[in-house]
Formats: structure tokens, C-alpha cells, sequence
């Protein structure tokens, strides 16, 4: 079975740190927790405290109670979504859950039905775990990598703004490693 930690490196290598982009939708982020979808997560407080003390945003690596918050934020709001604990191959695993984070549970769920001729309605359940780990891994992550830069253009297609996270998306989608 799929391991959560591991794959929880991948995504926060691809979330990175702290970032307030005008531009983003998702306005102030930590580590891909957006404020404006996640404004309640308990992270902000302790963000909020922190932005006061000397070497804000460095300082919020080194907070131990805020990397448990991620941590737990990710594994409730997004590993247990996708059943990741049940997706026997971790590279499977760890592509629809990074999808998931970036693009929605619902989103990369259907995506990854699709590719493994599911129903997509957007939820893991047990027809598409067998469907999913009966798959072969390698033809897998190829199609689904195909299907998620292919949303990726028709998202900047539809709101040209989206074009300067076009090239990050095609690489996350690309190096999930």
C-alpha cells in the first residue's frame, strides 16, 4: 500500500513555502493551504502570530506545531479523500493525491477514472480502487500525466491571466518524484 509521508514530500515540494500572489486565486498560501479556500484551517493563527516576530516567512519552517498542522491538514483534506492507504502502487498514489491538491479531490478523482475506465462521479470508492490497482502503474501515470496538462491548457484557454502557472503546472505534472 501507498505510504502518506512519502507522498506528502512530493507535494510539498511542489507547494513550496510561503507566497502572497496578487495574481494567485487562492491569495496568501502556505505550503499550498490557501487562505481564501481555507481560511479556517488553524495554521493561519499561528501564521498570523509569526508574521509579527523577526524573520517572517523563514521562521514558519521551524515551527513544529505548524508542520503537524500541514501535515494533518493534507492527510484529512486530501490523502483519505483519494483512499491513497488503499492505492496499492505509490506512484499512483502520489499523482492523484498531488493532482488532488492542486487541482481539487473531485478533479483528480474523475481524471484518474477516466484513464482507468471508472465512472468518473469524482469519488474514489471500490470499484475504482480495484479498477485503479488492478492498472498498469507505468501506462497509467503516462495517461494521467496527458489528462492533467490537458485541463491545464483549457484552464488558460478559458482565463489567459492563468498563463504565467501554466509551465509550473506542465512540470508538477511532469516530476512527481
Amino acid at each position: 500500500m501507498a505510504n502518506f509521508d512519502q507522498a506528502l514530500l512530493c507535494v510539498l515540494k511542489h507547494e513550496g513555502g510561503y507566497v502572497n500572489d496578487p495574481d494567485d486565486a487562492g491569495g496568501e498560501t502556505y505550503k499550498g493551504i490557501a487562505r481564501k479556500m481555507n481560511g479556517s484551517w488553524e495554521g493561519w493563527t499561528t501564521i498570523d502570530s509569526l508574521k509579527k516576530q523577526p524573520g517572517f516567512p523563514a521562521s514558519l519552517d521551524n515551527n513544529q506545531d505548524l508542520q503537524l498542522k500541514v501535515k494533518a491538514f493534507y492527510e484529512i483534506s486530501y490523502w483519505n479523500k483519494v483512499k491513497g492507504d488503499a492505492i496499492v502502487n505509490q506512484d499512483m498514489a502520489t499523482s492523484i493525491f498531488d493532482f488532488a491538491v492542486n487541482a481539487g479531490v473531485s478533479t483528480s478523482a474523475k481524471l484518474a477514472q477516466t484513464v482507468v475506465n471508472a465512472t468518473p462521479d469524482g469519488v474514489i470508492g471500490t470499484q475504482t480502487l480495484a479498477k485503479l490497482n488492478a492498472f498498469d502503474p507505468t501506462l497509467f501515470r503516462a495517461s494521467f500525466t496527458v489528462a492533467k496538462i490537458s485541463r491545464y491548457v483549457s484552464i488558460v484557454k478559458s482565463n489567459p491571466n492563468n498563463k504565467k502557472f501554466f509551465y509550473g503546472w506542465v512540470c508538477r505534472a511532469i516530476d512527481e518524484s
